[in-house]
């Protein structure tokens, strides 16, 4: 399943390595960070809790850029 999510990034290069931690999340099969839509789409692996996930992503996200917000 994906879903769209809005979320904070202040740079491309900070986008990209967002991406990257994100796609490296437990639970996540894929995901793209977009810095000009400021979105995030992830797209889940079968049967995962998908809130548990994100909040796995933020935490992650949150290592590249520590005042980034995810609208989950």
């Amino acid at each position: 399943m994906k879903k769209t999510y809005n979320i904070e990034v202040d740079c491309a290069n900070c986008a990209n390595l967002m991406e990257g931690a994100t796609k490296k999340t437990a639970g996540v099969a894929n995901a793209v960070v977009n810095f000009m839509t400021q979105k995030m789409i992830v797209e889940f692996e079968e049967g995962v809790d998908q809130m548990k996930v994100m909040k796995a992503v933020l935490k992650a996200c949150r290592k590249v850029e520590p005042d980034c917000e995810i609208e989950i």
